[in-house]
């Protein structure tokens, strides 16, 4: 009992070292994102979503090494549908409708949707080799490289010179710094995260996966709820849907992928089963919600039921 209390600790204060590491760590880049001259839905989509998907990457990644593979699968499904179900609801309530003005249709969407198929895809079989984690990585570039593209060819078309020459700002050094130490921060977050997770079931004799889909995927999902959260209530629904998206490709693309580089994957046999028709399903419903380019307060209650049925479902209780 003492030592389940112990590693309870230990899991608390890990994880909020790695919340707050990357609070500092999303902060620091979307500033210097911005001071780029960078849209604020790119600047969520791109720069933001990666440094609030860095928990669930680097605890992946060393879950890989500490022999907890089992942790990946879970921690990218339970994050997606925390990020779907728990976030995007959570945004419509605070900003009732979240709207957002950014042509979603054109790329995002459709890649939002084929990252969560494609990742469907390469599990379906109880397995995830090498050569498909190499795919998701290189898709995953494309998309940011084209998303990029098309950001400043935008930006081209529609900023005189003087504007482009007040965007082109120096590289602020203060949040290079900041960048820099936060990652460090992270990593240790993360590495005691893992270690106490696996410590905790193997005391309860749960499963890893388990824990992996309900209380490290919502620890890890944190810094998107709560850079999601800033971003509604500070009226900038674009940042807020433009994390979310980012963050869950992401997730699906490279936190399988280049872990799966560092070691092999243990991968459910019945993956369906273990939350990836759920976020099927969630990936979805988000497609057609957001046809109309806002998320309403209604639509986000039926979120939360969703999130609800789920970590009710991993637990028996319904």
């Amino acid at each position: 009992m003492q030592n389940l209390i112990i590693w309870l600790i230990i899991f608390i204060v890990s994880l909020f070292i790695l919340i707050k590491a990357s609070d500092f760590f999303t902060d620091a880049a979307e500033k210097i994102g911005i001071s780029l001259g960078i849209s604020p839905f790119i600047v969520g989509v791109t720069i933001v979503s990666i440094g609030t998907s860095l928990p669930e990457l680097i605890s992946s990644t060393i879950a890989v090494y500490q022999n907890s593979s089992e942790i990946v699968f879970g921690n990218v499904i339970g994050s997606n549908v925390a990020n779907i179900f728990l976030i995007i609801g959570t945004a419509s309530l605070i900003s009732s409708p979240l709207r957002v003005q950014y042509e979603l249709i054109s790329v995002d969407l459709p890649l939002f949707v084929s990252s969560a198929f494609l990742l469907a895809l390469t599990v379906s079989d109880g397995n995830f080799s090498r050569n498909e984690a190499i795919i998701c990585i290189l898709a995953y570039f494309i998309y940011v490289l084209y998303t990029i593209n098309g950001d400043q060819e935008e930006q081209d078309q529609e900023q005189d010179l003087e504007t482009k020459n007040n965007s082109q700002k120096s590289l602020p050094l203060k949040q290079i710094g900041i960048l820099i130490i936060s990652s460090l921060f992270v990593f240790l977050g993360a590495n005691y995260t893992i270690e106490s997770v696996t410590k905790i079931s193997e005391i309860l004799n749960i499963g890893k996966e388990l824990i992996a889909l309900s209380a490290v995927a919502l620890g890890t999902s944190l810094p998107e709820l709560i850079v999601t959260f800033s971003a509604a209530k500070k009226g900038n629904p674009e940042i807020a849907v433009g994390n979310v998206l980012g963050s869950n490709i992401f997730n699906s693309l490279m936190v399988m992928g280049i872990p799966r580089l560092m070691g092999n994957l243990v991968i459910p046999k019945d993956p369906f089963n273990n939350g990836l028709l759920i976020l099927l399903v969630g990936t979805i419903i988000f497609f057609f919600v957001t046809q109309d380019k806002k998320v309403t307060r209604w639509e986000g209650l039926i979120f939360f039921i969703f999130y609800g049925w789920f970590i009710g479902n991993i637990f028996g209780l319904v």
